[in-house]
Parts: structure tokens; C-alpha cells; sequence
């Protein structure tokens, strides 16, 4: 007989094999003799036959597999969409900048080489009422919902290239979840004030053959040729349209991003991130010159929106048949201060009228 092993050799032969045989059987199948592996060897293929490509192919084209999951599109491994929507949110959000950026340079460009719209005869310091405080209120609530939605919406969309730089990247994650709930809460809201907005202004952006012939003479901003117009001119009536079917767009695909659980696809998502993106790009890109005419663009013109009043110069200059409508109808100009000691009349009349008299 040979010589016995003893125990504590016997012990680590025991503990090799074990941990060989954990190690090898994953390579159990290159381990046998060729009959056997030939008998268990997957089956050749050529060309596009690959079981594998097959597979991934059939994944992309969003076929249905199973998952445990439930819920809408469960069984669908991979959305082939998800790629497609990359490659075009891309160019979006590119071109979207860029006109932005255009209409921006075109303002300064103005301002620049043709300079304020003045009045030419100077104020009167005769007004007359353009827009009453229920207006004015519905245009500045409006107007400061869309100012924080434009600023949070070209924060999340940009601010990866243009704020991590010069912020760090802990602030811009910080302000970004900030910016996200503020917009995702806030959308909502500009979609009821809006809807009410272009519902009270509806009726004074009708369409009509003045506006064309204002259009073909642009509005005589180049030209300083008087050009009529009613209580909106061309240019305001554009903006108002673009507002209505781009703020449709931008709320109803905003609905969608902000209520997924409604029944909504990844595809649905998809589509109403590119609509929503793009349609929200023009409208601030078109809201930057809204805001450099009725502002510092156009002398007279930004009191019509902070004290609903405007001169009768500005009004013959810019919208003279408006002007004449008024006239026609009985109104007569008047100064700041005597309009301001009618609205407080009624007031006062009011108030003596509920005050009891002593005997």
C-alpha cells in the first residue's frame, strides 16, 4: 500500500476540486469530447441568419415580448422611437436657439441703424383709455407666467451647455430640480389665463384686408409713412395667432409631459417633447420682439400696458381708425389727471352714498 494521505492534505485537494469545478462549468461545453460538443453546438448560420441580430432587430421594431410588468407598453423591451426622437431633439433645440438669437440681433440691429419709433408731433398730453385694468392685469399675470416658464424651459433645455460652466454642475442640479417643478406646476396655470386672455381679445384680431395692406407696407417702420390700422394693427394681430395655435401647442403637449399616467406612450411622450420644445422656442424667440416694440422699440407705447391710457398723437400715428371709432362714438381725450378725477369720482359717489347721514 502507498502512502496514506493525511487529513489536512486530503482537506485541500478536496477544497481545489470543488473550487474548479465552480471555476470550469461554465466551459463545460468546450470540455467535451468533440461527438458531444458537436451534438450540443448552437446551430450554424450565414449571412443575416445570426439568431442574435434576429433577436435585437425584432426588439427594436418594438415587437411584443413578456415581462412581470404591468401597465401600458409592459412587453415592449426597447422603443426603437427613443433614438429617433435624439437625433431630432438635436436640430430642435439648435435652430430654435439660433432663431432666438435672430430675432434678438435683428431688434439691436434696428435700434441701432433706424432708432426709436418717435412721435412725430411730440405728446399732447391729451390720452384717451386703450385698455381697461382688467386687461392690463389679465396681459401682466400672463406676461410674468410665461417670462418664469420661458426662463426655466431654456434653463433645463440649455443649461447643460451654457449654466454647468459657469455655475458647476452641484448649483445647476440644485436650481435645475428647482426650475422643473416650478415649470411643470406653473404650465398649467398659463394654460387657464392664456385661454382666457385669447378668448376676451379674440374679437379685435379678425383678420382684414387693412392688415395686408399694413403688412405690405411693414407697417411703415422703415419708411415712416402713416399706415392705418385699427385697435390692433398687422403686426399685433400676428403675434395674437401666434400666441393662439403656438400656445395651444406648447399647453396641450405640456398636459401630456406633465400627466404621463393619462394613457400616454413613449412615442406620445416623445412626439409632445419635440412639439412642446420647438413650439415654446418660437414663441419666445417672437415674444423678444413683442416685447422690444412694445417697449423701448416704440416711444408711447409701453403706457398703454402700465396705465391703460395712451396720447392721442400715438393713437392718430399708430391707429388712427381706432382713434376716429372713438371720436365717432362720443369719447373725449383727456388729460391724466382729469381721467384719474373721473375714475375716482364714481368711487367717492359710492362711498357718500353708504355713508348714513347725521340728523
Amino acid at each position: 500500500m502507498g502512502p496514506r494521505l493525511n487529513k489536512k492534505k486530503a482537506g485541500w485537494i478536496a477544497l481545489f476540486a470543488i473550487i474548479a469545478s465552480i471555476f470550469l462549468a461554465p466551459f463545460s461545453g468546450y470540455l467535451l469530447l468533440p461527438d458531444q460538443a458537436m451534438a450540443q453546438a448552437p446551430p450554424a448560420f450565414d449571412g443575416d441568419e445570426n439568431p442574435r441580430s434576429n433577436f435585437w432587430r425584432a426588439v427594436r421594431e418594438g415587437n411584443s415580448g413578456y415581462t412581470a410588468v404591468r401597465g401600458d407598453e409592459a412587453n415592449v423591451l426597447i422603443q426603437n422611437g427613443g433614438e429617433n426622437w435624439r437625433q431630432l431633439k438635436q436640430p430642435v433645440a439648435q435652430y430654435g436657439g439660433w432663431f432666438i438669437g435672430a430675432v434678438a440681433l435683428a431688434c439691436l440691429l434696428f435700434l441701432l441703424l433706424k432708432g426709436r419709433l418717435r412721435l412725430e408731433n411730440g405728446e399732447s398730453g391729451m390720452t384717451v383709455e386703450r385698455w381697461t385694468t382688467f386687461e392690463r392685469t389679465l396681459h401682466w399675470v400672463n406676461a410674468t407666467l410665461f417670462i418664469i416658464l420661458g426662463v426655466t424651459g431654456l434653463s433645463l433645455a440649455y443649461g447643460r451647455v451654457v449654466l454647468i460652466p459657469i455655475i458647476g454642475k452641484d448649483v445647476f442640479a440644485a436650481y435645475a430640480g428647482l426650475a422643473k417643478v416650478v415649470h411643470d406646476y406653473l404650465g398649467p396655470v398659463f394654460g387657464v389665463v392664456l385661454t382666457v386672455l385669447l378668448l376676451r381679445w379674440l374679437w379685435m384680431n379678425i383678420p382684414s384686408m387693412t392688415d395686408v395692406r399694413w403688412f405690405l407696407k411693414g407697417g411703415g417702420m422703415f419708411t415712416n409713412e402713416h399706415v392705418a390700422a385699427g385697435k390692433t394693427n398687422g403686426g399685433e394681430k400676428a403675434w395674437y395667432w401666434l400666441l393662439f395655435f403656438g400656445g395651444i401647442a406648447v399647453v396641450a403637449s405640456g398636459v401630456v409631459l406633465d400627466f404621463p399616467n393619462l394613457g400616454a406612450t413613449r412615442g406620445d411622450m416623445q412626439l409632445a417633447n419635440l412639439i412642446h420644445t420647438g413650439s415654446a422656442l418660437i414663441l419666445v424667440g417672437a415674444a423678444v420682439g413683442h416685447i422690444f416694440i412694445g417697449s423701448i422699440g416704440s416711444e408711447g407705447s409701453l403706457r398703454a400696458m402700465t396705465t391703460g391710457r395712451v396720447d392721442v398723437e400715438w393713437a392718430r400715428q399708430h391707429h388712427d381708425l381706432w382713434y376716429q371709432e372713438l371720436l365717432d362714438q362720443g369719447v373725449k381725450p383727456q388729460t391724466d389727471s382729469e381721467a384719474q378725477a373721473a375714475r375716482d369720482k364714481p368711487d367717492k359717489e359710492a362711498h357718500s352714498a353708504h355713508t348714513p347721514h347725521s340728523a
